[in-house]
């Protein structure tokens, strides 16, 4: 049976951005509202080494915070991290807590706010809704752009023993603050570079192609973690992928160049806003078991993937594929919308090649023989088949996989 249309669509974002080069100096200002005494830094030790970290305890300390950090974040974090980084606040008893880092960090940071305030293990909070109320006062400082977490209602934890990503979905574990800073990203390495920017122009492109709000196959009544496509979320992808086509490649190439910077910070804050809104689609739902396995990146993975997936969209999708065609830079005067569309896709190659990520599956180490438990995997993974433009089946999937492999 079809479940009836939904006639209305919701936006939901940070509770306040700070978005600009040197803001991190004003964090006492910003987090005055709180009347915090004890803060919890979550972060990595590469990150303290780089002395970001202490451009983040200087402002606090200043206002006359206490503050513990834990250092021991991991890229695409494992449940055992997480419960290290638990038990560690649970000592500290912080009343403000920080995400410093990359989209793993501000997850983990996530995950800790959570539990902190709510008990229990984390496990019990994996899927949509599980959190049950709002959470501790929560900052998030990306020192990447690419994931979007400073502004998402997603936090993504690996299950090492199921070789599969599971995220944590929740409106309440949206940040109270995003402050997003482009000079804490100058320390970050070209590949981290390229597979976070990459990641972004996932996260816009899905957002800008997924099911459309009002065809979304869920009843209107039930809660659902993200609306499909929708105008203000498109709004906000249409510029993420204008940015990332522009500054990507120079911010990869040119790490200390802070107009790129600048514009790949923005890049990313908007599509986070626009896919944790809209939607991420079959991509995501590929990259969890692929990168599970594979132990590559969410970006590279993403990236890898998506002129494939895109490709199996496009019927379904010919004027927004010809609009991000034209936002990447190509020239489409005088093509017709379906020539348009497919220079989309070659773009998307064309910026993947640029940047260094991996192009086929067997390049990151996968074997054709784990490609239909990876159909499987994300076609258990419901809620982005929902959607995903293009519904897929199983060997829809596989096909995909095949033709990346």
């Amino acid at each position: 049976m079809t479940a009836p249309q939904r006639d209305y669509f919701s936006f939901f974002s940070a509770g306040r951005i700070v978005f600009g080069s040197g803001s991190i100096r004003r964090l006492g200002q910003f987090i005055q509202p709180w009347n915090a005494k004890r803060a919890l830094i979550v972060t990595d030790k590469a990150l303290v080494r780089a002395g970001v970290v202490e451009s983040v305890l200087a402002p606090l300390r200043a206002a006359g915070l206490t503050v513990d950090v834990f250092d021991g974040g991991e890229p695409e974090p494992s449940f055992a991290i997480a419960d290290q980084a638990i038990s560690f606040g649970r000592t500290a008893r912080p009343d403000l807590l920080l995400g410093v880092g990359g989209g793993s960090n501000m997850d983990l940071a996530k995950v800790v706010a959570t539990v902190l305030t709510h008990g229990g293990e984390c496990r019990k909070f994996t899927g949509f809704g599980n959190v049950p109320g709002p959470v501790m006062p929560l900052i998030c400082v990306p020192t990447t752009a690419g994931t979007g977490s400073e502004v998402s209602h997603a936090a993504v934890l690996t299950d090492t023993e199921n070789q599969m990503k599971l995220s944590i979905l929740s409106h309440y574990i949206r940040p109270a603050l995003a402050l997003v800073d482009p000079q804490l990203t100058l320390s970050c390495p070209p590949r981290a570079t390229a597979d976070s920017g990459i990641d972004a122009l996932t996260h816009a492109i899905e957002g800008m192609t997924a099911t459309h709000y009002n065809e979304l196959n869920v009843p209107a009544d039930e809660p659902f973690p993200y609306d499909g496509q929708q105008p203000i979320a498109d709004c906000m992808a249409e510029k993420a992928i204008e940015l990332v086509g522009k500054h990507l490649v120079t911010a990869v190439r040119e790490p200390g160049n802070l107009p790129a910077r600048e514009g790949m910070a923005l890049a990313a804050t908007l599509a986070g806003l626009a896919f944790s809104n809209s939607a991420v689609a079959a991509v995501h739902a590929l990259e969890y078991p692929l990168g599970g396995a594979l132990h590559c990146s969410h970006g590279a993975g993403n990236g890898l993937l998506l002129p494939y997936v895109m490709r199996y969209n496009m019927s379904l999708r010919i004027p927004e594929f010809a609009r991000i065609a034209r936002l990447l830079g190509e020239e489409t005067s005088g093509l017709t919308e379906e020539a348009a569309a497919e220079r989309a896709i070659t773009a998307v190659e064309r910026l993947r090649r640029d940047v260094g990520i991996p192009e086929r599956i067997r390049d990151l180490g996968g074997t054709e023989d784990q490609l239909p438990t990876f159909a499987s995997k994300a076609f258990a993974i419901k809620r982005l088949m929902l959607l995903n433009a293009r519904q897929p089946t199983e060997a829809d999937l596989l096909e995909i996989l095949k033709a990346a492999w």
